[in-house]
Parts: structure tokens; sequence; C-alpha cells
């Protein structure tokens, strides 16, 4: 959503979903369980658009700069997350003590601050990367060497792999193998688009949801097996 928005607004659409996607692909398997904190992808996506498409416009180029300067300021979401966490730590004790005196107007805008911090947790680094985007970039380009570089771009390849893997590892995806290893084909072999296999794949899952709701249920008694219909109840 982040990258849709954000190519209507720079008027590149097609390096901002490529970007966009490559960062979700990043994000899958990764969740902040428990109120951990993981890399802000979001921040990171909006971030590596906008210099990318300031910088250059040719696709491969521009992943290889909204990584370079996407993932640093994704890891550096971390830290922000923990220190907003920190602070909304104080924010809820002033709300709570502010609830124990019976100042109820006062605790409701005490917990306006929280929001407002998490907020700036993220605004704060996207202001500075919009204020001197370029800058940034050439001083980043210029200080990192050429092969770390490089291995952003290739890890920013593994990663999405990473990620897809760790999404199967929840997915019932031995259940439904023939459905993998078609979408598979499609893809691979006959270079049908991602959309085009979407449908392909709602169209299955419809059929096979319909096929089982309408399917006669079967109830076992005294050793018999009987359909039930669903008509028994309408006497």
């Amino acid at each position: 959503m982040i990258a849709l928005f954000l190519g209507v607004i720079m008027g590149d659409m097609q390096t901002a979903m490529v970007i966009g996607g490559t960062f979700q692909l990043m994000a899958l398997g990764v969740a902040n369980i428990g109120g951990s904190s993981v890399p802000n992808w979001g921040l990171a996506a909006l971030v590596g658009i906008y210099v990318a498409i300031k910088t250059t416009h040719n696709i491969e180029d521009a992943k290889a700069v909204a990584l370079a300067v996407g993932v640093p300021v994704g890891m550096l979401g971390i830290q922000l997350d923990v220190i907003a966490k920190l602070l909304n730590t104080y924010v809820t004790h002033a709300a709570q003590k502010a609830a124990n005196l019976g100042n109820f107007k006062k605790m409701n805008r005490i917990f306006w601050i929280g929001p407002l911090i998490f907020g700036l947790s993220t605004a704060l680094p996207t202001a500075l990367c919009v204020i001197f985007g370029e800058q940034i970039v050439k001083t980043i380009l210029t200080f990192l060497p050429k092969w770390f570089t490089n291995g952003l771009s290739i890890a920013g390849s593994m990663l999405p792999v990473v990620g897809i893997a760790l999404l199967l590892q929840v997915m019932p995806a031995k259940k439904y193998l023939s459905m993998l290893l078609i979408g598979f084909v499609l893809a691979g072999y006959l270079n049908i688009p991602i959309l085009g296999i979407s449908i392909i794949g709602f169209a299955i899952a419809y059929y096979f949801f319909n096929t089982k709701m309408n399917a006669p249920t079967t109830a076992t008694v005294s050793g018999n097996t009987t359909e039930d219909e669903g008509d028994d109840f309408d006497e």
C-alpha cells in the first residue's frame, strides 16, 4: 500500500511497485510477536522508493539504491521502536496515575502522546531522508565499498526467498503440494503472470469450497452408513 501511494505521488508506479514488492517479500515470515521489535520494512520501502526514484530511472539501479538506503533505515526502525516503547512506558504510568486520581480527561489527553511518539519514530527519519535525500544517498554510496553494495543486492535477492520459505513453514504446503506444483509450473514454464496464477488458484479454491459445502454428510448408525441430505428437520 505504501508503494502504491508513493508510486502515484512520485509518478513512477513501476519502480515503486518493484521496490515495494521486494521489501514486502523480505518482510514475509517476520512478525513482532509478544511486543518484540522487528525491522520497519514499511519505513524502509518508503525511504528506499523515494530516494531511488529521485536519483535514478533504471529499475535495477533503483533496486540497488533502495536496498542500500532502505535496509539500514529499516534496521534503524528497530532502535526507534524500542525507544518509542520505552517512552510510552512513562506515558502509561502517567495516564494510570491520572486515572487513580479520577482525572479521566487528563488521562485521555495523556494517551494521545503514545500515538504521537510512534508516529514520530517513522516521521522523523522519513523527513530527514526527504530533506537530505540525494546528499544522503551520495554520501552512503561514496562511503560504502562496492563489495558491500553488491552484497546488499545479493542479500535483497535472497531474503525474499527466505521470507517465502518461512511463510511456507506455517502453511499447509504438504497437504496442498499438488496446488503448489501447479503454480510453479504455471509461473516457471508457462510464464503466466502472478495475477493470472492467483485467479486460477482462486477458481480452484472456490470450486473445492463449493464442492465440500454441497457434499452430503454421512453418519454411521448401528454399523450402517446413512446419508443426511439436510432434509430431516423439514418435518
